[in-house]
């Protein structure tokens, strides 16, 4: 490798850089305020994926202990497995909002 190559090399490197910093920087301005509403909006859907979960297991949990009544609560039993339904189901919406925020940062 030549040395006059090597600094035009670097050169051209650090050029893209700033290019794609630069662009990272205009598309954020640009959703300044659709940031704070899309975070907002995430929070409400994160927290709808473990309450109904959760309501659904009570519900059913209730109409079990009237209907099978024994010495197993399966209002609880319900309510852990609808919070544990729901902690999963938040978990795939964070991750699916995580690679997506990943893949608009790759370009």
């Amino acid at each position: 490798m030549n040395k006059k190559e090597e600094p035009r090399d670097i050169k051209k490197g650090f050029i893209k850089k700033i290019e794609k910093k630069e662009k990272r920087k205009l598309r954020a301005r640009g959703k300044k305020y659709q940031a704070i509403w899309f975070g907002m909006g995430l929070f409400g859907v994160i927290g709808w994926s473990v309450m109904i979960p959760t309501v659904i297991g009570i519900a059913l949990g209730i109409w079990a202990d009237r209907k099978w009544p024994g010495q197993i609560s399966w209002t609880l039993t319900f309510l852990f497995a609808g919070i544990i339904l729901g902690c999963l189901n938040a978990w795939y919406w964070v991750e699916k909002e995580r690679k997506s925020i990943e893949e608009e940062n790759k370009e």
